[in-house]
């Protein structure tokens, strides 16, 4: 009898510690993976290009520009569906469009061939309601450029450093505001650095100034000069200061975008290699630090990138140092919401 007592303990203990492994088991965290860079099929023909620009409006991804005469292009997100749309009054490139009022603008850019590029004289407009572009205001002679940083807040748009003088030594410090509703110009306090090659992004009442180059063609550093400190200007004080950590990789034409309190640099290119950088790096606004988040499946430069939703969508570039190849290419990330 003692020894089925027995027997019976050792069952029910077994039992039990098996309930409490499986118990356990349940109870412990679930480690999801991050999410990764998604390449989507589309169809549609769609341009190979670089030194381009991109904006989301509503469900569609509008690429423009790029070196050469290169069409405006619609992706409809959903349908992942491609049409050619009217083409810009000129060539068109190294610009980082916006989109306002559910218009796309291009602010500052260039027109023309390597290395004396010559800054655009005015901004550009198209109305995808109308699929028709038009000429904008004046841009003041003294301060064009273009592979200037642009980003928009509210009624404003926020032109930061950029090249007077195509890929030679013209790079600039300078930061504007253009009144989109009324066509003015304001000069604003000088940048602590000067940069091209790289996108703006604005964040909760402060424009963020990451990667970046000083290109310097005439003296044989087209590539080497990148820029490494991270600058950010208060819109409020009309000042600015540079954080205490610098982008972990330096490169130069890199995108950039917001996301969960994040600002988001993608790609590049530099001295370093000859292939575009996949790198995909996030500075967390609130603590300072940076974030490495999945590359690019396809390493590129001179494009830029859009938000849809609760994911970035990159197209085109290049993928290598230069000129080509230009890709025509689209993947997607998903992030957190905002």
């Amino acid at each position: 009898m003692a020894a089925q007592n027995f027997a019976r303990l050792l069952l029910a203990t077994a039992v039990l510690a098996l309930c409490m492994g499986v118990s356990s088991l349940s109870a412990s965290p679930v480690k999801r993976q991050a999410p990764q860079w998604q390449p989507i099929e589309t169809a549609g023909s769609s341009q190979e290009r670089h030194e381009s620009s991109a904006v989301v409006i509503g469900d569609h991804l509008y690429v423009v520009g790029g070196r050469g005469e290169r069409p405006l292009q619609a992706l409809d997100l959903k349908t992942r569906t491609w049409r050619t749309l009217a083409a810009p009054p000129l060539e068109v490139h190294h610009a980082q469009a916006i989109a306002h009022a559910g218009k796309l603008l291009i602010i500052t850019g260039f027109t023309g061939g390597f290395p004396d590029e010559t800054p655009l004289a005015n901004v550009l407009i198209y109305d995808p309601a109308a699929d028709r572009w038009t000429q904008g205001a004046e841009i003041p002679a003294a301060r064009r450029r273009g592979a200037a940083g642009v980003a928009v807040v509210g009624d404003f748009a926020y032109v930061v450093g950029g090249n007077a003088k195509g890929h030679n030594s013209g790079y600039v410090t300078w930061t504007d505001a253009f009144n989109i509703a009324t066509g003015e110009w304001k000069v604003l306090a000088d940048a602590p650095h000067a940069r091209d090659h790289f996108h703006a992004v604005a964040l909760n009442g402060a424009i963020y100034a990451a990667a970046g180059r000083e290109s310097s063609h005439d003296t044989g550093e087209s590539f080497s000069r990148t820029v490494k400190p991270v600058d950010v200007y208060d819109i409020a004080s009309n000042t600015w200061h540079t954080l205490p950590s610098p982008i972990p990789t330096a490169r130069a034409g890199t995108s950039a975008v917001a996301a969960s309190g994040k600002v988001i640099v993608l790609g590049g290119e530099s001295a370093s290699q000859k292939e575009a950088h996949n790198q995909v790096e996030a500075l967390d606004t609130a603590s300072g630090e940076w974030i490495t988040l999945p590359g690019l499946t396809q390493g590129r430069h001179g494009f830029q990138a859009g938000r849809h939703g609760n994911s970035v969508v990159v197209a085109a570039g290049s993928a290598n140092r230069g000129g080509g190849p230009e890709l025509n290419s689209v993947e997607l990330l998903s992030v957190e919401p905002d």
